[in-house]
C-alpha cells in the first residue's frame, strides 16, 4: 500500500519519514515518492494493505544500481493479541517481517532482492557489489528501526 495511505498517525508517519531518511542518506540522489501505485480499481486489487511501499527515482539511469527507479516494499505483520493495548493503531502493533526491493527501468523490471529468503539479489541484472551491500545495510536499519523495543531501542527480533 502507499507509503502516504499508511502513514495514520504521527508515529508510524515518523517512521515511513526515517525510512525515506535512510535511504536517502545512503544515496543522496534519490528522489522519494510516497505513492508509487496508481489509483485504479485493477491496481488496487493487487496491492497489499500489510505493507508500507515507496518508490525512489534517480536523476537518470545508475550504472552502478542498473536501474532508474527502485521499489521498496516494507512488509508488516500484525501483533494484536500480544500486547493486549488496544489503544494503539493497527500500524503501530506491527513488526517488519521483510523487505522487497525492486529496480526498474524504461524495460521494467531489472532485478530484485528479498529479505524473506535469502537476502540474494536476482533478475537479468544486478547492482555493483558496492551498491548491493549498501542496499542490504538500509533494509537492516528499516528492521532495527520498526522492530525495536521501544524501553531498550534494541531490535527484539530478526
Amino acid at each position: 500500500m502507499n507509503a502516504a495511505e499508511q502513514a495514520s498517525s504521527i508515529e508510524f508517519a515518523s517512521k515511513i519519514a526515517a525510512v525515506v531518511g535512510l535511504f536517502k542518506t545512503e544515496f543522496p540522489d534519490l528522489r522519494a515518492d510516497l505513492k508509487p501505485w496508481a489509483n485504479d480499481p485493477d491496481t488496487r486489487d493487487l496491492v497489499d494493505p500489510d505493507s508500507i511501499d515507496v518508490g525512489f527515482h534517480f536523476p537518470g539511469v545508475s550504472r552502478l544500481f542498473q536501474c532508474r527507479s527502485l521499489l521498496v516494499q516494507i512488509r508488516l505483520h500484525s501483533d494484536f493479541e500480544d500486547d493486549g493495548n488496544q489503544n494503539l493503531l493497527p500500524q503501530e502493533k506491527c513488526r517488519v517481517i521483510g523487505l522487497d526491493l525492486a529496480g526498474f527501468d524504461h524495460r521494467g523490471k531489472r532485478w530484485s532482492l528479498s529479505t524473506i529468503d535469502n537476502w540474494a539479489f536476482s533478475g537479468e541484472v544486478t547492482p555493483d557489489p558496492t551498491c548491493r551491500e549498501r542496499l542490504r545495510r538500509c533494509c537492516r536499519q528499516v528492521f532495527a528501526l520498526f522492530n525495536a523495543s521501544p524501553t531498550t531501542s534494541e531490535p527484539d527480533c530478526f
